[in-house]
């Protein structure tokens, strides 16, 4: 037997996704261990092997395993929480307050009580030394190493654990930057080291030394986390291959990951978005948009052909300048605490109830009221099934919860306050599915709606009323999405370098250099990770923007169009994307020449991925699924009714419910609102659409959509 798994760590679930070599695949969930994350997925590794058809021993498992993919919440944990190593930085001396002046734009600019976030390496450990380079790198004073030395000799003292180094202008010549590395390294040889010129050699010095810093302030964490992990598969005798999820959607090797641990960060949602592409492609479909629900936090993303990347975010107000999908997240999931605010209105998170005490209906200590205990209260849980029946949901406690903290103050009734929890916490999320679509130029309305997380189908029709959204697919393995994502993952490697030109006034042959460069480091890595040549595909793109303009605007180039020196083909690509974004472009005018910044190359080795499984077509007649009836609120009447029960591990293809109803399965639960029917695809997905798109029914049941 081989077997692939999937791994995604959550703050309150650790997801499994098992792919058996064609055979029917398995899913688990169990409860996430924050204290020490391995010993959640030991836990799960554990369950795993005893639920097999015969069961196995744990070591057993591990010897069929030849690959496990893991997406860990480590470093981005350690980062807002403020966890992480104690790190010292050196820099240009003059400038190592760039990490509280920023960009120096006020992030909130009528609100007088907004307060700097705190940096992540205190000033006194912030120590300038001189030295100076020019902006193309040719040098102006040469590095004093003898500062080096001094603030070795303060970090040695303070029990400095991690080291950032990151100079002004090193993006065009490392060389001092490498120097005082290798003095460092000499002289603090445990110290966990980032350099600058080797993790982002590009422009732009706060977005280079904020990105270095967050490396080092997280690198020391993640390498012993991994290392435990490691050491743990290593005792039950795992020798197949480890991958780490990271945040462009790819995977990498532990040891790379050890290096630039930054490339972790908000790497647990990244496999969704490809996983969803792999859903709707099989429905002849290539946009989408992927939204994740799960206990602490909601996750949407858009798919427009491939995953949206972009190439800077932030983690909790800190500029992080790697490329990384554009996952937007909000403090929305099921244990989402439902409080009221100054003025007395009811808000929905971002504080969460987590794994430990919980919503209070867990019974795990836990007193205030979350969305899973509205969800419980409303009817879109059944207490004595929530994960397979494996955990009782208390519904006194969760009555109790919300009547002392939500109803009474507001004078409502438990049922109306749970109400009001459930809609706050979906207008939340449409308001996040908002950000990602309208804000970047797009109609949600015109993508089909990918659902994932053990809590997202029970709140998605009315996410997709407030959007008008018709189409919405449930994958059979949507509570666990993102573990799914992660089996479907390539590896990829991401590299930019600055290049500053006019596009008129291109040097074709230094732009080509580079490029070169950046393919054959690429190409190297991938070799050294068994990747076939045949395998092996780059993806360029150029950062450009009108000249004396403040922000780029990321394009893909094809190989041949820089081969052949197409010029027109590259500025007509920037003006289309910057019309799209902005509504305007510059094109034809003499007076906005178009300027390139950066070039960016990613390095991409495709990986095996599970197939689907698909089923022979069925009568659409479901009633033999149903298994009892319960009083279920409906949000567009704005009253209980009862409805009828469906088990979803039963339906097969060409099934069709009609809304309202509920389709249960043992990690999920899927509502079907007032205004949705539902039929079961050919790939054993949860296709809901809106009654008046009956268009959608045939087209569904074949496995495509219109």
């Amino acid at each position: 037997m081989s077997l692939k798994i999937g791994i995604d760590v959550g703050g309150t679930f650790t997801d499994f996704f098992v792919d058996q070599s064609g055979k029917e695949t398995r899913i688990h969930k169990t409860l996430s261990t924050p204290s020490d994350p391995s010993i959640a997925v030991m836990n799960g590794l554990t369950d795993i092997a005893e639920s097999m058809d015969p069961p196995m021993s744990l070591t057993e498992l591990a010897a069929a395993v030849d690959t496990i993919v893991h997406g860990t919440t480590v470093t981005t944990n350690a980062t807002l929480t403020s966890n992480g190593a104690k790190t010292g930085l050196i820099t240009t001396e003059g400038v190592r307050d760039a990490l509280e002046m920023r960009r120096g734009i006020r992030e909130e600019q009528y609100n007088n009580r907004c307060t700097n976030v705190v940096p992540l390496v205190p000033r006194y450990l912030r120590q300038g030394v001189g030295g100076r380079l020019d902006r193309n790198g040719k040098e102006i004073k040469p590095l004093d190493l003898n500062d080096v030395q001094k603030a070795i000799d303060l970090f040695k003292a303070d029990g400095v654990k991690a080291v950032a180094i990151c100079f002004m202008n090193s993006f065009a010549n490392g060389d001092h930057e490498q120097r005082a590395a290798e003095l460092v390294r000499r002289e603090m040889p445990e110290a966990y080291l980032t350099v600058s010129s080797d993790l982002l050699p590009s422009i732009r010095f706060y977005e280079r030394v904020s990105t270095t810093a967050l490396n080092s302030y997280i690198g020391p964490i993640l390498d012993h986390y991994l290392n435990q992990l490691l050491n743990r598969l290593k005792d039950i005798g795992f020798k197949g291959i480890l991958l780490i999820m990271q945040s462009n959607g790819g995977v990498m090797t532990p040891q790379i990951a050890k290096e630039k641990a930054a490339l972790t960060l908000l790497s647990g949602p990244a496999a969704g978005p490809g996983a969803g592409l792999q859903y709707v492609k099989a429905h002849n479909q290539e946009n989408c948009i992927v939204v994740d629900m799960g206990g602490t936090s909601f996750e949407a993303a858009l798919v427009v052909g491939s995953p949206v990347v972009v190439n800077e975010g932030e983690i909790d107000r800190r500029r992080l300048a790697l490329p990384m999908l554009g996952i937007h997240t909000i403090g929305a999931g099921g244990g989402s605490v439902g409080w009221l605010d100054e003025g007395g209105l009811l808000r929905m998170g971002p504080e969460s109830a987590g794994a430990a005490p919980g919503p209070a209906s867990y019974m795990k200590g836990g007193t205030k009221p979350a969305c899973t205990d509205a969800n419980l209260v409303l009817g879109y849980l059944n207490p004595d099934f929530f994960a397979g029946g494996t955990m009782k949901l208390d519904m006194d406690a969760a009555r109790k919860a919300i009547d002392e903290h939500v109803a009474t103050p507001m004078g409502f009734s438990i049922e109306e306050a749970a109400a009001g929890m459930y809609r706050i916490a979906c207008m939340n999320m449409a308001q996040g599915i908002r950000e990602i679509t309208i804000k970047r130029g797009f109609d949600p309305r015109e993508f089909p709606l990918v659902v994932a997380g053990g809590a997202g189908p029970t709140h998605s029709c009315l996410i997709c009323e407030e959007l008008q959204i018709p189409f919405q697919l449930v994958p059979r393995e949507s509570s666990i999405l993102c573990a799914a994502g992660m089996l479907m993952s390539d590896l990829r490697h991401d590299f930019v370098r600055t290049f500053v030109a006019l596009l008129n006034d291109l040097d074709w042959a230094a732009l080509n250099k580079v490029v070169s460069a950046m393919v054959d480091e690429g190409n190297k890595l991938l070799e050294q990770e068994n990747i076939p040549e045949d395998r092996r595909s780059t993806i360029i793109k150029l950062d450009c923007r009108y000249l004396r303009q403040y922000h780029e605007v990321s394009v893909e180039v094809s190989q041949s169009d820089v081969d052949s020196h197409n010029l027109d083909a590259i500025a007509a690509a920037f003006h289309e994307e910057h019309n799209r974004l902005f509504g305007y472009s510059l094109e034809g005018d003499a007076d906005a020449p178009v300027e390139i910044i950066n070039i960016r190359v990613q390095s991409v080795g495709e990986v095996e991925k599970p197939a689907f499984r698909t089923e022979e077509k069925s009568s659409a007649d479901a009633s033999y699924a149903i298994k009892g009836e319960r009083s279920v609120y409906i949000p567009e009447d704005k009253e209980f009714r009862t409805v009828p029960v469906y088990d979803g591990h039963k339906m097969v293809h060409g099934n069709h419910v009609d809304g309202p109803a509920m389709i249960e399965q043992v990690t999920t639960a899927i509502f079907v609102g007032g205004t949705f029917n539902c039929v079961i695809d050919q790939y054993g997905s949860f296709a809901l659409y809106r009654k008046d798109r009956t268009d959608l029914v045939s087209s569904l049941i074949k496995g495509e959509t219109a």
